[in-house]
């Protein structure tokens, strides 16, 4: 796996059911190195940190592969990079074959995988369309959080090492799949 975009937002206001939504899901791509703390990306907007951000959702990441599965369904859109609120567009994501526990150098940082990203209703803001929402749950194209294990800088280009393997744990595709039978999704 290997970064093809690093992702930041700033702090957006919008109308949404005629009610004013914070969000910081409007990421756009920047070209120098990010810093992955320990709760979150330097410079990121988290909104809504009982959802965002913290020790288990500190990094966002999503896979350019699910890219080209999406931009058919909107074709309307103005797509680019960050459009799922993700801080690293990753080339080969692969939410079913990445477990919880899978540890990866990358740049200075040390990530680990913890938890698959629930769709929400800012992503149907983002995406100008709330059927986005149902049909993210409906795939297992949700993309992965990261908790880090060890921070530093992280920028495009950077390879993803994997140092440990939580092959004995559940894949983040199995999480997704539980939690939409949770809200009887």
């Amino acid at each position: 796996m290997k970064i093809v975009s690093t992702n930041i937002g700033e702090r957006k206001e919008v109308i949404s059911g005629g009610k004013k939504v914070v969000t910081g899901i409007f990421k756009y791509t920047v070209d120098t190195a990010v810093f992955l703390d320990r709760e979150e990306v330097k410079g990121d907007e988290i909104s809504d940190r009982k959802y965002h951000g913290g020790i288990e959702q500190a990094v966002y990441g999503y896979s350019l592969k699910h890219y080209e599965y999406w931009k058919p369904l909107y074709p309307n859109l103005e797509w680019s990079f960050g459009m799922f609120g993700e801080n690293l567009t990753m080339d080969t994501l692969d939410e079913e074959k990445i477990c919880v526990g899978d540890t990866f150098k990358v740049g200075e940082a040390i990530l680990e995988a913890t938890l698959q990203r629930d769709p929400c209703h800012k992503l149907g803001i983002r995406f100008e369309d709330m059927k986005i929402v149902k049909q993210v749950w409906n795939t297992t194209k949700c993309g992965v959080y990261f908790k880090v294990l060890q921070t530093g800088f992280v920028q495009a280009g950077d390879e993803f090492y994997q140092i440990k393997s939580g092959t004995n744990n559940v894949t983040i595709a199995d999480l997704l799949i539980k939690k939409k039978k949770e809200k009887g999704i």
